[in-house]
């Protein structure tokens, strides 16, 4: 069995292949440790699948594994963990704006932690670091993370990054459905409605040295601030409801001002605006309470999946195959490909 499966989603990443495939492969050669690196084509529109192809033929520990049209990175992480064969999977930018060195280190924290499920690499940690990042990406960045860190109670300080590793039975046990940047939230999510157990290490971010960044303000910001909504209802309804209440109780004080001047007109609609306020304030408030709830609930049902996961695994492993998965398919139009498997099934029929 392979022991360490590397998930490499690329877009346009020509620039970057295959030196950075071959910086990975000889860090991950220090673990002594078997390991394949599975490049997953996001839909490239440049000869990023060439690239990756013509490696994999020259090395049978590169796969390629991708698609025709671009979905994002959630589908290119989410296809790679599916076809990853690893005991342990770990996941990096193609452009290697994290060192390959983390490879090994995110490999050696989970080996040695065994009560630990998964780990996250976090430049905004003590002894992290960023290099060379512009300041607005940067200052982006953070302010996202920590709305983020607040939505899931400050458990963890880098929610977005894509440095991290998993048991793959951990990984595999989550029912994934993002196909954006978000992917890496809903698996924290999920993971951490699991019980989970994940552990955060620093790390240092740098800028890239080749190709285009796909960074997207927008669709990125509001993507992140409805998942923080999300997660925790109360943030957004909280504060909208205290905001009315607070605007209530500035009529109210405003009111009694008048009265103690002797200038309060009754024909103006003042009590009634006031009273508005506080009945709108409450319901906000509890609509925010309802929805806690409902995250709650939801919560309870990722443990439910993961306990029968775990039952399936059981069933599972007490009847074994007969026989060895195909190397080589297509499955919803993903494409997985490993050359020299394709080779040497052909050798064996001649």
């Amino acid at each position: 069995m392979i022991e360490i499966s590397v998930v490499v989603p690329s877009y346009n990443e020509a620039a970057n292949i295959p030196q950075n495939l071959e910086r990975m492969a000889a860090a991950l050669t220090i673990t002594g440790q078997s390991f394949e690196i599975l490049g997953v084509d996001d839909g490239s529109t440049d000869d990023t699948a060439d690239k990756i192809k013509a490696y994999a033929a020259e090395d049978p520990r590169i796969r390629y594994v991708g698609y025709r049209i671009n979905a994002g990175r959630g589908k290119a992480i989410r296809t790679g963990i599916k076809a990853a064969r690893g005991k342990y999977i770990l996941t990096i930018d193609c452009d290697l704006s994290y060192s390959e060195e983390y490879l090994t280190v995110m490999y050696r924290l989970l080996k040695d932690n065994p009560e630990v499920d998964f780990v996250i690499g976090s430049p905004y940690m003590h002894d992290g670091g960023t290099e060379d990042v512009p300041f607005k990406r940067l200052m982006i960045s953070k302010l996202g993370n920590i709305i983020l860190s607040s939505a899931m109670r400050g458990k963890i300080k880098t929610l977005t990054g894509i440095l991290r590793g998993y048991k793959a039975e951990v990984v595999k046990r989550l029912d994934l459905e993002s196909d954006k940047k978000e992917i890496h939230l809903e698996i924290l999510s999920k993971a951490l409605a699991s019980g989970f157990v994940p552990l955060e290490f620093p790390a240092v971010l740098r800028s890239r040295k080749k190709g285009k960044s796909k960074f997207r303000f927008k669709a990125t910001a509001l993507s992140h601030l409805v998942f923080s909504f999300f997660e925790r209802p109360s943030l957004l309804f909280g504060l909208a409801g205290f905001l009315l209440i607070a605007a209530g109780l500035g009529i109210g004080a405003y009111m009694i001002y008048l009265w103690q001047i002797a200038a309060l007109n009754p024909n103006r609609p003042l009590m009634t605006l006031m009273v508005l306020l506080f009945v709108s304030g409450l319901q906000v408030i509890l609509f925010g309470f309802l929805g806690t709830q409902m995250v709650g609930l939801r919560k309870e049902v990722y443990k439910l999946q993961n306990h029968q996961h775990k039952i399936e695994e059981m069933i599972e492993s007490s009847n074994p195959r007969s026989y060895d998965a195909p190397v080589c398919g297509k499955n919803d139009g993903v494409i997985i490909q490993d050359e020299h498997a394709i080779k040497k099934t052909t050798v064996d029929h001649n």
